[in-house]
């Protein structure tokens, strides 16, 4: 018997996160082990009225590739990939990860190489999703290797991934709905605000937010979700950042990542593991070395790190930034092949000002 959260979960994605509409081309990316929910995700897209397409990976693919492929390989982008960013109206992704550490011993060049080849792609995600003419969500199915990266067992990976998703089993489409109402007080409090400042362990960042917009996550890009996010002024943010969990990036763990900001741009970036690798992501465009994404964590139902940023980043008491890619909704110029978030803890002593006004401290907000 099919998980009847399975269902619920594949109803709330297709009929609120991207509101399928007749005649929509929508295509759901992820991998086999998600075939339970891709199923249901099928039928609801045909009941919709859409045009469903999956497109399905095979686990070891990826590993296959990179151990392969020459330059050449690396550098190219298929045309119908092309063609679906550039039409497709919906996308959908499932993340279904077999094994999280598949390109543990990759060479951080070669995946640097083809996440720059995929510039072009990035951008055109980014232009059609800030006018809308693309929706997109991305949302988990529970699998073995996602719930060893998080510490527990597949059932209780389940009913944490559900419980996430689903808080309100009976009306998910009404929980997200007032959990949205909610946010947008604290999104609308930022507008006409100018300087931010964040302080934390190790951690001394400043950052202009001036004629920026702050988006309001309520469940339609990420399912479960809960952040409020925006793109900071290019050339303001300064100051030092010391991240309190790993950052994820291709299965890798960077941990103890360490940056040093001065106009804008990452001058100095140290880690305790994997340092190489955070170099060389780095080095991938000159848009990696900015901010394109600063936010605040807001779902309490998130309170425990499990290597997957799809929960992580919304963990309430944190703050992340993401190097590379900004949104250009938000009024972000900066462009990159990559988006990179990584996590801070603020719920021991952190506090954030907003134009020397207190805002947050200790992971809770004091003014909203």
């Amino acid at each position: 018997m099919v998980d009847s959260r399975i269902e619920k979960l594949a109803r709330l994605l297709v009929s609120y996160s991207v509101k399928v509409c007749p005649g929509d081309r929508v295509i759901i990316n992820s991998g086999t082990m998600a075939e339970p929910l891709l199923k249901e995700i099928y039928v609801q897209v045909l009941q919709a009225g859409g045009h469903p397409l999956i497109m399905c990976s095979l686990p070891g693919t990826e590993e296959l590739f990179y151990r392969y492929a020459s330059d050449e390989q690396l550098r190219h982008v298929p045309k119908p990939l092309e063609l679906i960013m550039e039409t497709y109206d919906v996308c959908i992704s499932i993340i279904a990860e077999t094994n999280t550490r598949a390109l543990s011993n990759v060479d951080a060049a070669k995946v640097a190489m083809q996440r720059k080849s995929r510039t072009e792609l990035m951008r055109t995600f980014m232009r059609r999703a800030a006018s809308g003419e693309l929706r997109w969500t991305v949302a988990a199915y529970p699998t073995n290797a996602l719930a060893q990266d998080a510490e527990m067992g597949l059932n209780e990976y389940e009913d944490f991934v559900y419980r996430a998703c689903l808080p309100d089993l009976d009306d998910p489409v009404g929980y997200w709905q007032r959990f949205s109402a909610r946010q947008q007080k604290i999104a609308d409090w930022f507008k006409g605000k100018e300087r931010v400042h964040i302080i934390g362990p190790e951690t001394d960042l400043h950052l202009n937010i001036r004629d920026r917009i702050f988006s309001n996550c309520d469940g339609h890009f990420n399912m479960p979700d809960g952040e409020i996010f925006t793109g900071p002024v290019e050339d303001s943010v300064a100051g030092t950042v010391q991240f309190s969990f790993p950052a994820i990036y291709e299965g890798r763990e960077v941990d103890g990542v360490r940056l040093r900001f001065e106009k804008g741009k990452v001058v100095q970036a140290t880690a305790q593991k994997n340092e190489d690798l955070l170099l060389k992501t780095l080095d991938t465009d000159k848009g990696a070395h900015y901010v394109g994404e600063f936010a605040i964590g807001t779902n309490e139902g998130i309170t425990r790190f499990t290597r997957e940023i799809l929960f992580d980043e919304k963990i309430g008491g944190t703050f992340h930034i993401a190097l590379g890619a900004g949104y250009p909704e938000t009024g972000s110029k900066n462009e990159s092949a990559i988006h990179w978030d990584m996590i801070c803890d603020l719920r021991n002593g952190g506090e954030i000002r907003v134009d020397d006004e207190l805002f947050y401290r200790d992971g809770k907000f004091v003014i909203v």
